[in-house]
């Protein structure tokens, strides 16, 4: 249970993260605000929650307990996005860095060079849930030297539709 911070912190983290399954929403509501609010010692065992959940509720309660963590949390869900297979942990991984917004852009469009075709897919749809912020980004990753990133932030702007889809096509234009 220990993850490097004070002994009473992980305690009380083990006890935040119990709560996020109380019957009461708002003792669930408080227990995301507090582990948002305790920050990084707070990343890896909210990440190991999300991935041994054995339900929604409490997949979901974890995932926005970390997008209140913030850019923190950001290079440690998607490192364990790249290990943890299951689609549903990635699913609610993916809703987490979609909330986080803005810091969570570049890590996951650099992180779209993975061999993972699924992990693709779920930073993609994160991605396409922050919108517009994300469109310069991957409009400037359209002419990378790496073909799966091109191919990605081709795709993702395509996916976000009226958000996306000028700006691919303004920088197409602009090729010719």
């Amino acid at each position: 249970m220990y993850h490097g911070g004070s002994i009473l912190t992980d305690i009380k983290i083990h006890r935040l993260i119990t709560a996020l399954d109380d019957p009461s929403i708002d003792i669930r509501h408080q227990s995301v605000k507090a582990l948002g609010d305790i920050g990084k010692p707070a990343i890896q065992p909210l990440i190991q929650a999300l991935a041994e959940a054995v339900d929604n509720d409490h997949r979901w309660y974890a995932a926005l307990a970390l997008s209140g963590v913030g850019a923190p949390a950001v290079e440690p869900l998607i490192s364990a996005m790249s290990v943890h297979p299951g689609n549903e942990f990635r699913r609610f991984a993916a809703a987490a860095l979609g909330t986080i917004g803005i810091p969570a852009i570049e890590p996951m469009i650099n992180a779209m060079a993975s061999d993972d075709r699924d992990l693709r897919g779920f930073l993609s749809r994160a991605l396409c849930r922050i919108g517009k912020p994300a469109v310069g980004p991957l409009t400037r990753r359209l002419d990378d030297a790496d073909d799966i990133i091109r191919s990605c932030a081709t795709l993702t702007l395509w996916q976000m539709g009226e958000t996306g889809l000028p700006a691919m096509l303004n920088t197409m234009k602009n090729e010719e």
